[in-house]
């Protein structure tokens, strides 16, 4: 056997064991979730809306954040410009919202929450929920908080649905992502009594999580996973609540999404190196699923680069295998038929969640057909972030003003 054949087998052998563990999860999605029964609305909430440049949009977030099926004397929405050109503050003040206007340099969403609830911890809360400007909020969202709350849980995620899944080939293959983060990430994970990831919007936090902690001291560009990341340090599970559905806007162009998931890896590749060392410890001195679930989420890059290696080691491995010595030919066929493989997967994987979810559409084939492709590009993405990270938060102007949540019903005119 070659040495090339020998680190291609051993590379392999690495990566099935990684891919076995996550499919274990993703099997583990269709257990029954957690019920959190009814209970009387009670918790009173904080909803936090960070806001940049957001005039367009931010009127329909507060339009289903007013509809709620909830008492409006148990919650206070709270919109916070940061570094805005346009008139977001207005539009807010015009829609209903609570204004806080942040007047401190920020470079991040988490350092916004940090200045907002900064200025709120003492008004009595007993959560917060946080959405992003762009968002719908399904008009069960803050009933179906409380029910988690009552139950005990002091962190959830909801379920983060899109709001423009066909306006684009690249908006389809975001969607599908998150519907696929929904069910076999948050939802295996669920299955198997490991908390949920924090994921970026939608969710809810305990205020007396944040005061054990010491407040919001999030500080990397990717504050989602770094709470995800505190609450597991804290020993404070993140519960799933999949009736808590929030509508996200999606990405329409590829040059739009490079931009968002190179601040995302930036920012696993931040919180990586910042808590990696402390979740290693935490396992060495006590050992626990969600301190090994959350360590091997922040090796994700590391495991994306791994793929790529193995990918040419691989090929390089069936190229020796000519008769005549080195033949280029069999190294792009081995090079191919191991793509084919893993696009073939990742396509059969994706239409079996969209049709499990009810998502199934005519307007997602093409999305569908190229999401193996959207997959492969955060492959070079990782790479470069390796080498030239993203530190500070970039806009992305969002446009798609709906007045309605999809499937619920006509809202309001704006």
């Amino acid at each position: 056997m070659s040495l090339l054949t020998a680190a291609a087998a051993l590379l392999g052998a690495g990566i099935t064991l990684w891919g076995s563990y996550y499919l274990l999860v993703g099997l583990m999605s269709w257990r029954r979730p957690m019920e959190y029964g009814r209970h009387p609305a009670s918790t009173r909430f904080a909803v936090l809306v960070p806001a940049r440049n957001e005039e367009l949009v931010v009127g329909s977030l507060i339009n289903t954040l007013l509809m709620q099926d909830y008492p409006p004397e148990l919650y206070d929405i709270w919109v916070i410009p940061n570094q805005c050109t346009d008139h977001t503050a207005l539009a807010a003040r015009r829609f209903g919202a609570h204004v806080l206007e942040c007047t401190v340099p920020v470079k991040s969403k988490g350092e916004v929450l940090r200045f907002a609830w900064e200025r709120l911890s003492r008004r009595g809360y007993d959560a917060v929920c946080v959405f992003d400007a762009d968002n719908l909020a399904d008009p069960q969202f803050l009933r179906e908080m409380n029910n988690a709350y009552r139950a005990g849980a002091r962190a959830a995620q909801g379920f983060r649905d899109s709001k423009n899944p066909y306006d684009s080939v690249v908006s389809g293959c975001y969607s599908i992502y998150y519907w696929m983060m929904d069910r076999l990430h948050n939802g295996g994970r669920a299955g198997l009594g490991l908390p949920a990831m924090v994921n970026g919007t939608g969710f809810m936090v305990a205020a007396s999580v944040l005061d054990r902690m010491g407040g919001w001291r999030t500080e990397t560009i990717s504050e989602d996973l770094e709470l995800s990341v505190q609450c597991a340090l804290e020993e404070v599970q993140v519960f799933w609540a999949p009736k808590a559905v929030t509508y996200d806007e999606q990405p329409l162009t590829f040059r739009e999404s490079v931009k968002q998931r190179r601040r995302w890896t930036s920012g696993t590749l931040q919180v990586a190196g910042r808590y990696l060392p402390a979740v290693g410890r935490g396992l060495a001195a006590r050992p626990s699923g969600a301190a090994w679930d959350v360590g091997a989420t922040l090796l994700i890059p590391a495991y994306q680069a791994a793929a790529l290696i193995n990918l040419a080691v691989s090929a390089l491995a069936a190229g020796q295998m000519g008769p005549e010595g080195f033949s280029p030919l069999l190294c792009a066929a081995g090079a191919a038929g191991s793509l084919a493989i893993a696009a073939l997967g990742a396509t059969l994987l994706a239409a079996l969640v969209l049709t499990v979810e009810g998502k199934w559409d005519r307007r997602l084939g093409a999305a569908l057909a190229c999401y193996w492709l959207f997959l492969l590009s955060w492959v070079p993405i990782t790479i470069h972030c390796m080498f030239q990270k993203t530190t500070v938060w970039e806009e992305i102007r969002h446009t798609r003003n709906l007045t309605a949540v999809p499937g619920r019903g006509k809202a309001p005119a704006l």
